[in-house]
């Protein structure tokens, strides 16, 4: 019984972690989005082309950044997915006996 709660904890914290990991990765972006534009404006006395350069480069850096966010969420998501199919196959009953379930409580309500 103990080690389930265990399993449980752990399975929160991985949804918590993914969480915040995916909060603390849009406020980076957010920021480096704000700074890019405070170095647009102080270059508005540059040239055209160099300020077009700039901005190419910080666009580059922040795609980067946000397919790097997006594969820390995949992976997260596949951690998850692996716990799951663990759990399933160490307790096949009681997981079935939870699909019913769910599947009855959803049942109730999508029927009124």
């Amino acid at each position: 019984m103990a080690t389930t709660a265990t399993k449980a904890a752990r399975t929160q914290k991985t949804d918590e972690v993914s969480g915040r990991d995916l909060e603390n990765d849009v406020r980076q972006l957010r920021a480096d989005m704000a700074q890019l534009m405070t170095h647009l404006k102080e270059m508005g006395g540059q040239s055209g082309s160099a300020a077009r350069k700039a901005a190419v480069d910080g666009i580059d850096q922040l795609r980067e950044q946000g397919e790097a966010a997006m594969q820390n969420v995949k992976d997260s998501a596949q951690d998850m997915e692996r716990q799951l199919a663990q759990t399933i196959r160490e307790r096949p009953i009681t997981s079935l006996a939870l699909a019913v379930g769910a599947g009855f409580l959803i049942a109730l309500a999508t029927r009124r």
